[in-house]
């Protein structure tokens, strides 16, 4: 997660973009929890491996990690030079079983890691494959070949993010040599690149399936991302108990934070509204409003809104004849 989020400012200016709320949590928390449903191994220590985003930034991970039963760690990559450099910046990590998880994607999984395996790469079939990633299988199931956007079909199946591995000094070994041998592919170190190696050498990866995986690298794919997790969870109360909605309609599933003031507005379905923002007069529905902002008087729909915003627009007098059209 040691990127910057370009594809989603403005709303990483301030906040890297796994700690940027869906559902009433950051990206990154929804991420380990998911992950640590499928361990059947109780996970020791959860390591965040992030650029210069200062100390605030570091405390809220360690806190996410806390949260979770787990000790956490920092970790700086400085510069980026690709996915295998960054992955051996927590090298001090890799004494045993492994799970690496890019920070910018969910998933749904109902599957428990089958830590007997080699190792496994979560995948997911995608109508596109030239735009990822994807694994070639042989008849008994095994990936036997990655191959980085295909040009001509290979696979339906996409690498997600996610991987396991059995033998984390095996992996730190080979993500070494390809450091220290500066080979690189388009100018980066690359996981796939490490992959390929301990596959030469009789390890043996197997694809892991997912239900549903969730891209947030982008303002329409978070607010999209941000309607599935209010789906997954809507059994649960996600309105909280401090939150003030008088003369208001909520349509579920939506999210609404501590200290939430709405008022004389409909919000719903697939609305997540931060904590002390206030709202009133307004219709919102499929959108993100973070916390401490102000929506009066709006019609929002597939928005995201941040911290710390106001919007405000006055009531218009209007005076409209029959059988007139008026669109913007």
């Amino acid at each position: 997660m040691a990127g910057r989020g370009t594809r989603l400012r403005p709303h990483t200016l301030t906040t890297p973009k796994p700690l940027v709320p869906v559902a009433g949590k950051p990206i990154i928390d929804w991420l380990v929890s998911d992950i640590l449903k499928m361990c059947p191994e109780p996970v020791e220590e959860i390591g965040f491996i992030i650029g210069d985003f200062g100390k605030e930034v570091e405390n809220n991970l360690l806190n996410i990690a806390a949260a979770h039963g787990a000790k956490g760690s920092i970790h700086y990559q400085y510069e980026a030079k690709g996915t295998a450099h960054a992955i051996l910046c927590a090298k001090e990590l890799m004494d045993g079983k492994v799970i690496v998880a890019f920070a910018d994607t969910l998933f749904k999984s109902d599957e428990k890691i089958d830590t007997e395996k080699d190792g496994i790469i979560f995948v997911q079939k995608v109508a596109d494959p030239s735009a990822f990633g994807v694994v070639k299988m042989d008849d008994n199931g095994k990936i036997i070949e990655f191959v980085e956007k295909p040009s001509t079909f290979v696979s339906d199946l996409a690498i997600i993010g996610i991987y396991f591995f059995k033998d984390g000094p095996l992996l730190r070994s080979e993500l070494q040599y390809l450091i220290d041998n500066d080979l690189k592919e388009k100018g980066e170190f690359q996981l796939t690149n490490a992959m390929e190696t301990m596959k030469t050498k009789g390890y043996h990866f197997f694809p892991g399936e997912v239900a549903e995986w969730l891209d947030c690298g982008n303002k329409d794919a978070t607010v999209y991302t941000n309607q599935r997790v209010l789906e997954f969870n809507k059994s649960k109360n996600l309105i909280s108990p401090n939150a003030r909605i008088q003369n208001s309609t909520i349509i579920p599933p939506c999210f609404i934070g501590h200290g939430a003031d709405i008022s004389f507005s409909v919000i719903g379905p697939h609305v997540s509204i931060g904590e002390k923002t206030k709202i009133k007069g307004s219709v919102i529905q499929n959108s993100i409003v973070l916390s401490q902002s102000q929506i009066t008087n709006q019609v929002l729909k597939n928005s995201m809104i941040g911290n710390h915003v106001k919007v405000v627009d006055t009531p218009k007098s209007v005076s409209i004849g029959d059988y007139t059209q008026q669109t913007h």
